[in-house]
């Protein structure tokens, strides 16, 4: 069994140590100062909703979806980079009363967003980082709720500051290509107001709070 072992750590770094070197023969080795790095992902929007209105007593929820996303992330040190982040999701939001879901309609959200990230293992053809930062989510293109006692019902939402986590890995395919998996967390607090024929019904306090998981690929510039 130890032998086993022994042998499954020279494999790891004979492998970890073939990568780099296949990686430096088209240039340099990871990420680091000076770089810049630009993604382009699929992201799973995972919506982890908390919320209750003020008038109808349900609780709020929102459907999940699949969108693109574009970053760019520029190294200041070997260790320390900034990153920016730009995509835009739709969601389908319901008031879940005991007997029924009252439908809210549909919501656009552009929540760009910016980190600071943290690559503990400095160039290296396996980048490993953590982060974390803010983001200011706009809400727009609301529309489609449903009519309540056949009177036209509006639902808005207000645009606000949040706060970003995320973790994730950049693998160096080949010279400056890299493959990425990327987990962001989002505290998106708004609220919402509920409207019949222009009057206030109800008030709701909304935290989406999604998980973004992505997957894609990158180039170094």
């Amino acid at each position: 069994m130890r032998s086993t072992f022994k042998l499954g750590i020279v494999s790891a770094v004979a492998l970890l140590a073939g990568v780099s070197a296949a990686a430096a023969a088209d240039g340099k080795v990871g990420l680091g100062a000076g770089d810049l790095l630009v993604h382009g992902r699929v992201v799973g929007v995972l919506t982890d909703v908390r919320g209750r209105d003020t008038l109808l007593n349900g609780q709020v929820d929102a459907d999940n979806y699949v969108i693109p996303e574009l970053d760019a992330s520029y190294f200041v040190t070997d260790y320390i980079s900034g990153e920016i982040i730009a995509g835009t999701t739709r969601h389908n939001v319901k008031d879940k009363l005991t007997s029924s879901n009252l439908n809210l309609g549909h919501v656009w959200l552009l929540p760009p967003t910016l980190t600071a990230q943290f690559h503990p293992l400095g160039r290296s053809a396996i980048d490993l980082y953590v982060g974390a930062g803010v983001n200011y989510t706009i809400f727009y293109g609301a529309g489609g709720a449903q009519n309540i006692a056949g009177e036209s019902t509006k639902v808005t939402y207000k645009n606000g500051f949040g706060t970003a986590f995320q973790f994730g890995a950049n693998y160096q395919v080949s010279g400056s290509w890299f493959a990425n998996v990327d987990v962001k967390k989002l505290l998106l607090p708004t609220s919402a107001d509920v409207k019949l024929n222009g009057t206030a019904i109800t008030h709701a306090r909304v935290n989406l709070d999604p998980w973004l998981v992505g997957v894609g690929i990158g180039y170094r510039f």
